[in-house]
């Protein structure tokens, strides 16, 4: 098996003697009995119900979040009797989540009975828009509820709800929707912004053009690590209402400006040598996305660069995260799809992009990036 890429699981030969084997009740019983396939079995087993209980997981998570219990542990050790009294829970019930927080890694049972907080436990607490990504996954689970209904397309999903601006219509006239989505999109930038950052050099941008860009959270990040860029924003009248402000928080109102409008009815402002698209391509789908690439090789000079950036499908070796997580989230907007490096290599390509390179994220569940230039030469990857 050294040659099974290490996040395949399972049997390594699919639709062969060997799976067959391996569904084989008669067959599983043996191998539980025998010494070597013993633990194989017993390993196998364990993965198959970690899949199955998954979404009990992600639930206790969900509790941890709302209760703020992992925010009460970080301060010490408790016992389930004290952070019982401050969250409204029996005892008993508060020791059954703090017995599975504990299961899962994100707590330890001392000796004495209290829980404490682990690393990975505390590394939620320190990864920007994590908790509010985790209570904004109420809308996404109900979509789960029913995954079959989910797949054949039968009627409108809660996510569709949430992110109405997709669709470029009423909801981008809603402020208070805009509002919820900009906040939620600001938060989760933030590592994206410091990934994309290590991927590609901004340094010597003369003027950098974010389309779809919301508040300025991917521009400020930018604009606080590069001191020679001019930064310009392009997204819904209702969506860049904050931007200005955030922009003047961190500084850079000199150096910002701010261009109402939508990619789906408005030309693209010129003048910008860069563009970038973070998280925008995966939101759309692919008629709406070789539109935008269109526009966006329209706006950009001879030489110009844009600058892709979201988690990307494996591909033709699916991801264990991005084709799993993203590929549903997507689904469930109904708007667009999680795409691998080489569909938008291809969509590029129409558009008459050159010189793609595909730069692997060092985090992919976070982000990968793919570059592209206007007239600069034949396309690679």
């Amino acid at each position: 098996m050294a040659d099974i890429p290490q996040h395949d699981a399972g049997w390594p030969l699919g639709g062969s003697w060997v799976t067959r084997l391996a569904a084989s009740r008669r067959f599983q019983a043996f191998a539980a009995r025998v010494p070597g396939l013993r633990a194989i079995a017993r390993a196998e087993g364990a993965a198959i119900f970690d899949v199955v209980q998954g979404f009990v997981r992600s639930q206790t998570l969900v509790a941890l979040v709302e209760l703020r219990l992992m925010h009460r542990l970080a301060d010490g050790p408790a016992t389930a009797e004290a952070l019982a009294s401050g969250a409204g829970l029996p005892v008993a019930r508060m020791q059954i989540l703090l017995q599975s927080g504990a299961a899962i890694g994100l707590l330890r049972r001392r000796r004495d009975g209290a829980f404490v907080l682990t690393l990975r436990g505390a590394s939620i607490l320190g990864v920007p828009g994590l908790e509010a990504m985790i209570r904004h996954h109420r809308a996404f689970y109900a979509d789960l509820a029913d995954p079959v209904a989910l797949l054949r397309g039968q009627g409108q999903t809660e996510l569709a709800r949430f992110w109405p601006y997709v669709f470029g219509a009423d909801g981008a006239k809603d402020p208070d929707v805009a509002a919820t989505y900009s906040d939620l999109m600001a938060q989760s930038q933030t590592l994206v912004a410091e990934d994309t950052l290590r991927l590609v050099d901004f340094a010597q941008v003369r003027r950098l053009l974010d389309v779809g860009g919301g508040t300025g959270a991917f521009l400020t990040a930018v604009g606080q690590a590069c001191k020679g860029p001019n930064l310009a924003l392009f997204d819904l009248p209702v969506v860049v209402d904050g931007a200005k402000a955030r922009f003047a928080r961190a500084g850079l109102a000199e150096r910002c400006t701010i261009h109402p409008g939508s990619f789906r009815d408005d030309p693209l402002p010129k003048g910008a040598d860069m563009i970038s698209l973070i998280r925008v391509l995966y939101d759309h789908d692919d008629s709406t996305v070789a539109a935008l690439l269109a526009a966006v090789y329209a706006a950009l000079p001879p030489g110009g660069r844009l600058v892709i950036s979201e988690p990307m499908s494996g591909g033709a070796t699916p991801d264990p995260i991005t084709d799993v997580y993203f590929a549903f989230y997507t689904l469930a907007m109904q708007t667009g799809r999680t795409r691998s490096a080489a569909e938008i290599l291809r969509l590029l390509k129409t558009a008459g992009f050159a010189n793609i390179k595909i730069h692997w994220g060092y985090r992919p569940y976070v982000t990968s990036v793919v570059t592209a230039e206007r007239d600069a030469g034949q396309a690679v990857a």
